[in-house]
């Protein structure tokens, strides 16, 4: 049963960034061993801490900045994070590097330049490796991370512009779509081939962002109207076993596995859904919690509590978990 607008509403605070607004958002990370929601504040050359328990925001600055390549949009600046092994990576498309912050500290560590501008990030425990999606080089960038001194980075060519991107760290496997072929790929982390691939099934707009429910394998897949559910545990066939319409708008979800909750953000409606995902991957909408126009990534803490990027408004929409 949907919980209705008014208690829906109730649910919903907010977290001002410095720096906006407007502050743009794109990758958000949660590093639940430390309690802190990471925001890459793109044109403010800032990325912004969040303290879970208490909302305080700390700034690591520093970083740089660039012109948009389209006119009307925001500075380029750090885009993305990834939790890595003490460290978080953040993703610049200012100057095409990725660079670790200690998770604890917020000191500033090493950076690693990159071939071509930098998208999504993740961190792959198996392999310590970060991989990046790198549209322009059509191709996941692949960067050696267990020390500083390490090896050029590496490319796995796609065919295709890869978008969005899970990492399954107890079986050593990655996913990314192909946003334009409208598919999506499962990557084997050690060996770097592609072992399986299957249609994604979002249509002519094709996929976005991915979320991954590694306990019972179950791989969910953004398109712009919705998510759909995929079983990556039987064949590699990717088998739909759930989908879920929603207003249009959506890029990246997330998922709290404690909760069996699913997070989609729709911009164009400036609506989060929160659907339940039952036992065999079927999707239900419990809440529909109003945002903001343009509101579209969002990420979750592990108690459920989503954090939703409101760019134009400067700020984090923070929605608790439905009882």
């Amino acid at each position: 049963m949907l919980i209705s607008f008014l208690l829906s509403a109730l649910l919903a605070a907010a977290v001002a960034l410095p720096g906006g607004p407007p502050v743009g958002m794109d990758y958000l990370a949660y590093d639940a061993a430390n309690g802190r929601i990471w925001v890459p504040a793109g044109n403010t050359g800032n990325v912004d801490v969040v303290e879970v328990a208490t909302g305080k925001v700390t700034s690591v600055g520093g970083f740089p900045t660039a012109p948009p390549r389209r006119p009307g949009r925001p500075r380029m600046g750090p885009s993305s994070a990834a939790v890595g092994e003490g460290v978080v990576w953040i993703g610049n498309r200012a100057n095409n590097e990725i660079c670790a912050v200690d998770a604890r500290t917020l000191a500033r560590g090493a950076c690693h330049h990159l071939p071509s501008m930098p998208d999504g990030l993740a961190y792959v425990a198996a392999t310590h490796e970060v991989w990046v999606t790198t549209p322009a080089d059509r191709a996941i960038t692949v960067v050696d991370v267990s020390s500083p001194k390490s090896s050029p980075p590496a490319l796995i060519k796609i065919d295709g512009d890869p978008e969005g991107l899970a990492v399954d760290a107890a079986r050593g496997l990655f996913y990314t779509n192909v946003e334009d072929k409208d598919r999506t790929l499962e990557i084997d982390a050690r060996t770097r081939k592609i072992v399986a691939s299957w249609p994604a099934g979002c249509g002519a707009a094709g996929p976005r962002g991915l979320a991954l429910d590694e306990g019972r394998r179950l791989l969910f897949v953004a398109c712009t109207d919705g998510a759909s559910v995929r079983d990556v545990a039987h064949g590699g066939d990717g088998k739909e076993v759930g989908r879920l319409k929603t207003a249009g708008g959506v890029d990246n979800i997330d998922y709290a596995a404690k909760r069996g909750l699913l997070f989609i953000a729709a911009g164009m409606d400036a609506t989060l859904t929160i659907a339940r995902v039952n036992a065999t991957g079927a999707l239900a909408a419990v809440a529909s919690i109003p945002t903001a126009k343009g509101a579209r990534c969002v990420v979750a803490a592990t108690d459920g509590t989503a954090y939703v990027a409101d760019s134009a408004g400067g700020r984090l929409i923070v929605v608790k978990p439905p009882p």
